[in-house]
């Protein structure tokens, strides 16, 4: 322990207000102080649900349940917020040593999406959104960098959007550049296979360039890189990928959905039961047989649809913007009618078992359920990445372009 540590006994609070403590601690020097957070909620009679014997089984089951671990988060995030607000109101006496720390501390929100510290900072000290950190990068670029969609947003609600977006660091990059660069490797492992990476990345380049005027759109760097020129050259391992993973994707189901075919096609020829010397089905007309021909059709017809979608993505020509819509959307297609197809295949076996062993239960129902884990099986390894391309692809925007007025400076 230093020398200029100075054992001290702890005095009452330098601040206090709604559980929030502030002392200096017994060992620290004159400038370290410790924050103290409690819960001083009253505990009467009437906040107390269960007593005696009951209550510790109350707290383990809230805890095994996940629910006493939100309540703690709530809490730090209400006195968290609380404790910025006190801070906001002294940052206009700061030196300028506090206003290089709140910088420092303003940029690490930044990069990991604090809104609610950004939005403070800045409505108190609103000429800090304009400072450059060493790189020469705006606050908007930062963000950018970092993938911070909800910091970003916020500059449709800044009164000098348009000035701000033809601001450029040291590299002479401007935000469409730095949108160009490639995602730190945290935001990218967030998401599900690298064709949604892809797609998000181009996602984030697009949104940036709504903003950008048309002169700003070909301007080149100090390494004579127009933004698009350094897109293609920072994700051109990362498009690979996404190509090779597309393709993967897609010749396994090809697989898939050709052997529906080739089965549900035959089924649709030797029927349950068989047939009569015309030709036609002996269970011709029975509501179990219709479902049965019902199923077999819509199998047949959605595994080709499946098979040419994939056939469509195996013989794209994996440009940059295909990984924007199209190929997503002809994921999406085939997946969906790829598990359609298995579904209505499921039924239609298990409704021919029902048609030909009418009597025997234990049979039919043992082989109902056992064919049906197989279906179900797939859906589940296959429904979740269905689930997060069309989201990725058709769902709510991940930015928020209509941002009320917050900053005028």
């Amino acid at each position: 322990m230093g020398s200029h540590l100075k054992p001290r006994p702890l005095g009452n609070p330098i601040l206090e207000e709604d559980g929030i403590y502030i002392q200096q601690h017994e060992y620290a020097n004159y400038s370290d102080f410790c924050i103290d957070v409690r819960d001083d909620s009253p505990k009467t009679k009437d906040n107390i649900t269960c007593s005696g014997i009951l209550q510790p089984l109350a707290s383990k089951l809230l805890e095994l349940l996940g629910l006493k671990h939100i309540y703690e988060m709530k809490l730090v995030h209400h006195h968290s917020f609380k404790l910025l607000s006190l801070i906001s109101q002294e940052m206009k006496a700061l030196d300028q040593n506090m206003v290089n720390t709140l910088c420092e501390a303003l940029w690490e929100a930044t990069a990991r999406g604090n809104v609610e510290f950004f939005v403070s900072v800045l409505q108190m000290v609103p000429e800090l959104i304009w400072h450059q950190n060493e790189k020469g990068s705006t606050i908007f670029m930062h963000a950018i960098e970092f993938r911070q969609p909800k910091i970003f947003s916020l500059i449709h609600g800044f009164a000098s959007k348009q000035a701000m977006a033809t601001e450029t660091d040291n590299s002479g990059n401007n935000m469409l550049h730095v949108a160009g660069l490639l995602a730190p490797s945290n935001q990218l492992n967030r998401i599900q296979g690298a064709a949604l990476q892809m797609q998000r990345e181009l996602q984030w380049f697009k949104e940036v360039e709504r903003i950008m005027s048309l002169d700003r759109l070909e301007s080149k760097n100090n390494e004579s890189k127009t933004p698009r020129e350094s897109f293609t050259e920072n994700h051109c391992t990362l498009m690979k990928a996404a190509e090779e993973w597309m393709k993967g994707t897609s010749t396994s189901c090809t697989v898939v959905g050709a052997l529906i075919v080739t089965v549900m096609f035959a089924v649709a020829f030797t029927v349950p039961g068989g047939n009569n010397q015309d030709g036609i089905p002996l269970f011709l007309g029975q509501k179990l047989f219709n479902i049965f021909i019902i199923s077999d059709a819509i199998s047949l017809f959605s595994a080709i649809a499946s098979v040419l979608m994939f056939l469509g993505i195996l013989t794209s020509r994996y440009a940059e913007e295909d990984f924007l819509k199209s190929l997503p959307t002809k994921m999406i297609v085939g997946l969906a009618t790829l598990l359609l197809s298995l579904a209505t295949m499921t039924i239609a076996f298990c409704v021919a078992l029902l048609i030909m062993f009418r009597r025997e239960l234990w049979v039919k129902n043992s082989v109902i359920v056992l064919a049906c884990l197989p279906t179900l099986l797939f859906i589940w390894m296959q429904f979740p990445l269905l689930f997060d391309m069309f989201i990725s692809s058709y769902g709510p925007s991940i930015f928020y372009r209509k941002i009320e007025r917050w900053l005028i400076s």
